[in-house]
């Protein structure tokens, strides 16, 4: 597999859907950083999965910006931040669909891709009508972190 381009990191330090089934969700953001501390079988430093379970299958969630660039030309979505999908680690030219099932390696970073990280109707709230049905089998990624490591974005991400 040749070296996967990360394009934005993001991280949220709590949950806006998760857990809030019948009632609004929260307002935590989703802050772009420039590299993120990946730990072994706990999850990112700071995001809001950290020891959110044990052995959790989503220690890290992966996205195309494909996906995300096809999804705002199909439902004509503007200004829109990828951020709004809630994924971590936005990657470029690489099927994430093949890594379900299989170790792979990120900037030395081992992960093992669990399953799909499926789209919930919170994705129609959030970027538009149709946005779940579209990302269905595009969701991105959800993984486990195998070993101890900084991945690192190629965004320009300003200091906060």
């Amino acid at each position: 597999m040749r070296a996967v381009e990360i394009c934005h990191i993001y991280i949220s330090p709590g949950h806006n859907f998760v857990g809030h089934y019948g009632r609004e969700p929260d307002q935590f953001p989703m802050v772009e950083v420039p590299e993120v501390e990946c730990v072994a079988g706990r999850g990112l430093s700071g995001d809001r999965y950290f020891d959110f379970k044990t052995d959790y299958k989503g220690q890290a969630t992966f996205f195309s910006l494909e996906a995300f660039d096809e999804l705002c030309a199909a439902l004509q979505l503007k200004g829109i931040p990828a951020s709004a999908v809630r994924r971590n680690i936005f990657t470029r030219d690489v099927d994430l669909n093949d890594l379900i099932g299989k170790d792979f390696e990120v900037q030395g970073v081992r992960f093992y891709g669990t399953e799909e990280s499926r789209p919930c109707e919170w994705m129609n709230r959030t970027l538009g009508l149709g946005a779940r049905q579209f990302l269905e089998g595009r969701g991105g990624l959800r993984a486990r972190i195998l070993s101890d490591g900084t991945v690192r974005s190629i965004a320009a991400v300003a200091a906060r």
